[in-house]
This record gives structure tokens, C-alpha cells and sequence, in this order.
């Protein structure tokens, strides 16, 4: 017990940048568990030595760096820091029901993540349609699933909350830029609900960032890629 004390007391750095709903799945995480952290601040325009040094394979944030040991792929460091901080558990002790938080939260990230940006952030018009279709495709598998529950993780949040804090945030953002009806209340009732239950959590609220100043990059961004050449 001693070893894993001193192996959780070690230094804990996260680098990342505001704004950046993966950075701030590994921020609810760590608050969750009331992880002492330092948050080194990148500029993904010039990146820093050490973000070249801890994640040279994706060089891109987040990246964990807890004792000298980097961990990058904000999923990933969710899990190890559920697993290195046993308050608060994250993910469920059943075997199966873990496994399908995990199933989930990768379908977060596979089928609604990529879509839902690039129904906004593409320039090619079937391209964006395309996505638009996508991304309400698995919304709709997401209604389902949370149907009748608070959280994904049931009373409490989990994995898939966590990693659906760029639903809950993030869409409504993107959607309201491009003028798109994508996560509507009346689309997807269930996890509508869910989403303003999330970003009710005391947790959670603490963490998210402040949304005007993202909405104005995010806007500017849209505006720049739609501009006539």
C-alpha cells in the first residue's frame, strides 16, 4: 500500500490547451478524483520542447505526465487515472459493464467526434452533408442508450459522460455557428437532458471553459474556411 501511496503523490503536469474538449475530459478526471495538477499551457501553433518530448508519436494535447511517465490519447489517461486513484471510481467493477463503457466512449469518439466537426469545419458542401448524417446517426444510437438513466454511468458520472462532454459542450457550439440543427432538445430529448445534467455537475462546471471566447475562435474559424476565396 505504501508503494502505490508514493507512486500517487508523485507530480502530476498536464499539458494542453483551454478550449480543447480532450484536455478537458482529462480535467473533469482528475478533479473528479481530486488529483493535485499543474496545467502547462501549450500554443499548438509552436510547440513546446517538452510536448515534442513526451508525445512524440501524435505531438498533440492532452498529454498526462505523472512521475516523469507521459500518457497521451485522453481516453487512455481517463482510465489510468481511475486506476492510479482508486476514489471516485470511473469506470464500473463489473467486467462487462466496463467493457461497455469502454465500447461507448470509443464510439463517442469514432462515429459523433470526427462527424460533427467536420459538419461544420468542411469546406466541400456534400462533404459537411454527409457528416451531418453521420453524426445524427450516432446521436440517435446515444438517445437510446441513455434512455431512462442520469448518466451514463448511472447516478453518477463515468467514462461515457466524461467522453461525451464534447457533446454536452462543444456541439451546441459548433451548431449554433453553422446555423445547423444537429443536438436539438427536440431531436434527441434523452440525451438533451443528459447533456444539461453534465454540465450541471458541480465537477464539471468547475472545469469547462469559458464559452464566449471559444465560441468567438470557433466562430472566426468557420467564418475564415466560408469566406469566398
Amino acid at each position: 500500500v505504501l508503494q502505490t501511496m508514493a507512486t500517487n503523490q508523485e507530480e502530476v503536469k498536464l499539458l494542453g490547451v483551454v478550449g480543447s474538449p480532450f484536455v478537458c475530459r482529462v480535467q473533469i478526471a482528475l478533479k473528479f478524483k481530486g488529483v493535485e495538477y499543474k496545467f502547462l499551457e501549450e500554443n499548438l501553433g509552436n510547440k513546446s520542447e517538452l510536448l515534442l518530448k513526451y508525445n512524440p508519436v501524435h505531438k498533440k494535447v492532452p498529454v498526462l505526465v505523472h512521475g516523469e511517465k507521459p500518457l497521451a490519447e485522453s481516453l487512455v489517461i481517463v482510465e489510468y487515472i481511475d486506476e492510479t486513484w482508486n476514489n471516485n471510481p470511473i469506470l464500473p467493477s463489473d467486467p462487462y459493464q466496463r467493457a461497455l463503457a469502454r465500447f461507448w466512449a470509443k464510439f463517442i469518439d469514432d462515429k459523433v467526434v470526427g462527424a460533427a466537426w467536420k459538419s461544420v469545419f468542411s469546406v466541400d458542401e456534400k462533404e459537411r452533408e454527409k457528416n451531418v448524417q453521420e453524426a445524427l446517426e450516432g446521436l440517435k444510437f446515444l438517445e437510446d442508450e441513455i434512455k431512462g438513466k442520469k448518466f451514463f454511468g448511472g447516478e453518477e458520472i463515468g467514462l461515457v459522460d466524461i467522453g461525451g462532454v464534447f457533446i454536452a459542450f462543444w456541439i451546441p457550439i459548433f451548431q449554433e455557428i453553422a446555423g445547423l440543427q444537429l443536438f436539438t432538445s427536440e431531436k434527441f430529448p434523452n440525451l438533451y437532458k443528459w447533456s444539461q445534467e453534465l454540465m450541471d455537475h458541480s465537477v464539471v462546471k468547475e472545469v469547462l471553459p469559458p464559452r464566449e471566447p471559444l465560441f468567438a475562435f470557433f466562430k472566426a474559424r468557420y467564418e475564415n474556411l466560408t469566406a469566398s476565396p
